[in-house]
């Protein structure tokens, strides 16, 4: 199974993407993952609300297939323990699933289209964190969800 990250624009805080990259590194270990970074809509200044995270979802969309299984970041998603989160991990890849896609959303959230398409919904935290950060904490998280089900040091119940 291969993992992506769906994100829109980039990361401008070095220290922030340092932290993505260790993380990333250390995931390799154990499962093919790749973050893809959206770029920011243009004249986004000049759209609406609506506008735009329809020109978002169209740039989500355009990135899966039919066969992907799409999770949202979503505030209104199913809360996981790190141990759940890891069962989550474990069931998917049992399931025989090639392509899992996480996606974290534009500024106002995902079109309606977005939604309709996406096959669930997981929320990280019922507090607001800033789009940059959320990478961190999600990419941290399946680092730590595969050293869960590996036994491995990492985590300490």
């Amino acid at each position: 199974m291969k993992i992506t990250l769906l994100a829109i624009g980039k990361t401008d805080n070095k220290q922030l993407q340092s932290l993505m990259d260790d993380y990333t590194k250390r995931l390799g270990f154990y499962i093919a993952f790749e973050m893809e970074v959206i770029p920011d809509v243009k004249n986004a200044k000049n759209l609406s609300e609506a506008l735009q995270k329809q020109a978002e979802g169209d740039e989500i969309l355009k990135r899966t297939t039919t066969a992907d299984v799409l999770i949202l970041l979503d505030e209104k998603g199913k809360t996981y323990s790190s141990e759940g989160f890891a069962q989550f991990l474990q069931k998917k890849m049992n399931s025989g699933l090639k392509n899992l896609i996480f996606v974290i959303g534009g500024p106002y959230g995902f079109s309606d289209a977005v939604y309709e398409r996406a096959n669930g919904k997981v929320s990280l935290s019922a507090m607001t964190f800033s789009h940059q950060m959320v990478r961190l904490f999600f990419i941290e998280q399946l680092y730590r969800g595969f050293t869960i089900l590996r036994n491995e040091p990492y985590h300490h119940r």
